[in-house]
């Protein structure tokens, strides 16, 4: 499990075996080799990579499951992935550090795409989609007319509306009648920018 864990943190850190090496003043090879599982680092070692990433000794071990992230996969496949709650312009969903929660997906929907859960604000999506629902979105740059997708407009926070794309530009339109359609032109979609993030999926309402 330890080899496991490592790489997993690793990686959600952002850092390569040896920009992780090169942090805890080891060589590459060594983190190869406990990836790798054939060797696995002394107590003291042990007890420093734990505090380089915030985390215990015995989640590394696997004597946890939770590292200030989510549980272990409920069956084999499937992937918890984080609810958040903004996502400021110009910030990767992969960076953003606002996390609020995690929902579960199953692993047919996640042998699809990479995913993540937004929780709603606003009534604009109404009765269908309400505030503080959760929304499961797949990562994409693109819908087709008639979807739900989540559209980040820079300078704003994410906006899940319904799209209607034209020759003269796109409509993100609300499900809520009391709420006015959004319309940008071509030059604004570039100048602004607007651009889709992803699609949703799937609605987990909350009661």
């Amino acid at each position: 499990m330890f080899r496991i864990r490592l790489k997993e943190l690793r990686e959600n850190a952002g850092l390569s075996q040896y920009g992780f090496a090169e942090k805890i003043g080891i060589s590459q090879s060594t983190v190869g080799n406990w990836e790798a599982g054939s060797r696995e680092p002394n107590f003291k070692t042990m007890e420093r990579i734990a505090d380089f990433f915030g985390v215990s000794v015995d989640y590394l071990l696997g004597r946890e499951t939770v590292a200030g992230g989510p549980p272990e996969p409920s069956v084999p496949g499937s992937k918890w992935i984080p609810v958040i709650g903004t996502i400021p312009a110009g910030t990767p969903v992969e960076a953003i550090e606002d996390i609020l929660d995690y929902e579960e997906i199953t692993p047919q929907m996640a042998s699809q795409g990479e995913h993540f859960a937004l929780k709603i604000k606003g009534q604009s999506m109404e009765p269908k989609i309400s505030d503080g629902d959760v929304v499961i979105v797949r990562k994409q740059d693109d819908c087709e007319n008639g979807e739900i997708a989540v559209v980040l407009v820079n300078g704003d926070e994410a906006t899940v509306k319904r799209i209607k794309k034209g020759p003269e530009g796109l409509m993100l339109i609300p499900n809520n009648p009391a709420y006015e359609p959004m319309f940008y032109s071509n030059a604004e979609i570039e100048s602004l920018p607007v651009s889709i993030i992803g699609k949703v999926v799937e609605l987990r309402a909350k009661f």
